[in-house]
């Protein structure tokens, strides 16, 4: 038999494998220069020499090489927090008039990320291209094409500070910056949009359901689902086609949507598209732009540089921070199935910036990549290296096999007699032995990563679960002050959010 290194590619083949990284490579530092000219006059941009690496030969390297790295509190404590004094020229031209602001599944007070008109502008035209790449489709749901959007987000009512700028989440100020002629299709409209209590907002979404004739949801898909669950009970249907037949679309980020699948489905009366994009409070990386893609395309030509940190020992330590001369990679120079963390530089004045996500390479010909958790929220107690994704895809795959739903979960590591361990709390409402759906969860991660495997028999000693309903992991979320849009239950617990949890589980408080 013949070795499978040994097989010649055709020319035609190479020639185009080459040209597609050619190309990715070419975008990215058009990117990279476009920032740098417009941000060259700006005090980030004189301290860190952007004119010198304009007239350099490698931009590319050249800027890896003079531009330090940023988690947010350094970005901020040096150079964002001006901004918020009002100081114009900082990080990006001009002032800053809004914030978007995230905590995401951090246990820190709300960061303040900076979104400028540049940002907004960039956000919309890749709404659009992503818009248009549903055209592509194959089974295309026409009826759900011309009709209303229903995106399930933030505030729009925003904070205002003291220098004039306004903060909020940042779906709250997307949908206040929305284009006009998308007035006629946004749901639920401004008036609902601007309430700032969740369940109030829930309420009157509700109770207004059946007056709109919705193609696409838009959001994250616990919230989203809660709301479905809503209307369908306060109307007395079976599903929510009966309320909206012309649903066809849900548009969703933010987590992985595997666990929520199976929930989803038995909201529906008959099957729609599930279409994935990928935006953080930093800007739009990218969305599914192929009906039968792995994993979501990163939008190379649109205002932001990228760069990739093979996540791994050698460039973080065991906290998930950068390691001092820790590599980071182009587009070009990733490969498939390797773990990346991501460094952001946009056109909202983020440089180098730790945006804190895993990724992984699904396809490098096309630049498709999938989430795979975060760099602080990992477990490898013992060297089992257990990422989220490995989590989530256990829990899809149980999920699946015992017909049941778990809608949410999360993780913690914990000391085991001399040796450790993993609790699991799973939000399910089905009839279902804890020991069976732990023993299953087990079996699986041991399928899906070889290290866990190797672990669970030495140092990795015991695998513990609790079921919870659903409710608990909502109440949680109420009482951290995290019910919202904007907001994702951590999948891995550590510090102060494990200590909370804790005193939650005990005695119904924080």
């Amino acid at each position: 038999m013949a070795n499978i290194f040994d097989i010649k590619i055709p020319d035609t083949i190479a020639k185009a494998l080459r040209l597609s990284k050619k190309n990715a490579q070419n975008k990215q530092l058009l990117v990279l220069k476009k920032l740098l000219r417009k941000a060259r006059f700006t005090a980030f941009g004189q301290q860190n020499r952007f004119d010198e690496i304009l007239l350099s030969k490698n931009i590319g390297k050249n800027f890896q090489e003079f531009v330090p790295s940023h988690d947010y509190n350094k970005m901020y404590n040096e150079w964002w927090k001006q901004t918020i004094d009002g100081s114009p020229d900082i990080t990006w031209p001009g002032k800053i008039k809004y914030y978007a602001l995230s905590s995401g599944t951090s246990e820190s007070a709300s960061k303040y990320i900076p979104v400028t008109k540049d940002m907004l502008r960039s956000n919309n035209i890749n709404y659009f291209k992503q818009f248009v790449s549903l055209l592509s489709y194959e089974n295309l749901p026409l009826n759900a094409i011309t009709k209303q959007f229903m995106m399930l987000g933030g505030a729009t009512d925003l904070k205002k500070g003291k220098a004039g700028w306004f903060a909020g989440d940042l779906s709250g100020i997307l949908a206040k910056k929305r284009p006009f002629w998308f007035q006629t299709f946004y749901k639920p409209g401004g008036k609902i949009a601007a309430i700032v209590d969740w369940n109030q907002k829930l309420n009157e979404i509700v109770e207004h359901a059946k007056e709109w004739d919705i193609g696409f949801i838009v959001g994250v898909p616990a919230w989203c689902q809660m709301c479905m669950e809503m209307i369908i009970k306060h109307h007395g249907v079976k599903n929510i086609h009966e309320i909206w037949p012309n649903l066809g679309f849900f548009i969703h980020g933010g987590v992985a949507f595997e666990p929520y699948k199976k929930s989803f489905e038995k909201l529906l009366g008959k099957p729609i598209i599930y279409v994935e994009n990928y935006l953080a409070s930093e800007g739009f990386i990218g969305y599914k732009s192929r009906e039968n893609a792995n994993g979501v395309k990163l939008i190379l030509d649109n205002n932001i540089f990228f760069e990739f940190v093979p996540f791994d020992d050698t460039n973080f330590d065991s906290d998930g921070n950068l390691i001092e001369g820790f590599d980071a990679k182009m587009i070009h120079e990733v490969v498939a199935e390797k773990e990346y963390a991501i460094l952001l530089s946009t056109n909202s004045g983020a440089w180098r910036y730790l945006i804190g996500d895993t990724i992984r390479f699904v396809d490098t010909t096309n630049n498709e990549i999938i989430i795979t958790g975060r760099t602080k929220h990992f477990l490898s107690l013992a060297g089992e290296h257990l990422s989220v994704d490995n989590m989530n895809k256990a829990v899809e795959q149980v999920s699946n096999e015992l017909n049941i739903s778990i809608p949410e979960f999360t993780v913690i590591g914990l000391k085991h007699d001399t040796l450790f361990a993993h609790k699991w709390f799973v939000a399910c409402n089905d009839e279902i032995d804890e020991q069976l759906l732990c023993k299953k969860i087990d079996l699986k991660l041991r399928e899906l990563n070889d290290d866990y495997a190797i672990e669970r028999d030495s140092a990795l000693k015991e695998v513990f679960l609790v079921k919870l309903p659903e409710e608990k992991f909502l109440q949680f979320m109420k009482l951290k002050g995290k019910l919202g849009s904007q907001n994702k239950f951590p999948r891995v617990m550590k510090g102060k959010m494990l200590e909370d949890w804790n005193r939650f589980l005990e005695n119904g408080r924080l």
